[in-house]
């Protein structure tokens, strides 16, 4: 696997390889229908994806950037997103980013970020003018979702800044 990107000392991530690894899955076997974990009654929100042949690696980050922005999530949380390197399949290129979220205040302007790891796939064999494909990994998590099958949940950002802050902090377990 060949990786491409700005910074040639980011490392290939954990989330980013797990991505790597559905994807190239998904592709070697055919999926007929992905299970949806959501209630009917209930609208996932999307956005319009880029066509494989209009992709560019801003474009992959705006987008990522509007769909965060249907997210049901606190105006507190604010978010940086990266572009953090390309990587080379024999049939795909994966561009890989990280929205890095905290909530910063006043009295705590440096606080603990929890990181969502974003995959866009861009086929070289696939019909040009169809959707590049999206997926991302909350930090420390292993599942996979995909824009418009999941809800994202506030909660999840919460729970990674919370497990971080016990694993720093161990005599917080024992009150």
């Amino acid at each position: 696997m060949e990786t491409h990107g700005p910074s040639p000392n980011v490392n290939l991530t954990a989330e980013s390889a797990q991505l790597v690894k559905t994807l190239l899955e998904k592709h070697r076997h055919t999926i007929t229908k992905e299970q949806e974990g959501n209630s009917p009654e209930s609208e996932l929100k999307n956005i319009k994806w880029v066509a494989n042949k209009d992709f560019t690696m801003e474009v992959g980050k705006q987008q990522i950037g509007e769909y965060i922005q249907t997210w049901d999530v606190q105006p507190c949380w604010l978010y940086s997103l990266d572009f953090l390197f390309t990587t080379e399949e024999e049939h795909h290129t994966f561009y890989h980013y990280r929205a890095r979220f905290s909530t910063p205040t006043p009295r705590k302007p440096i606080q603990g970020t929890a990181c969502v790891y974003f995959i866009m796939d861009t086929s070289k064999v696939r019909d040009q003018t169809l959707p590049v494909e999206v997926h991302f990994v909350v930090e420390s998590n292993r599942l996979v979702h995909t824009p418009g099958r999941t809800r994202f949940r506030e909660k999840w950002l919460a729970d990674v800044i919370e497990s971080k802050t016990f694993c720093s902090f161990p005599f917080l377990l024992s009150q």
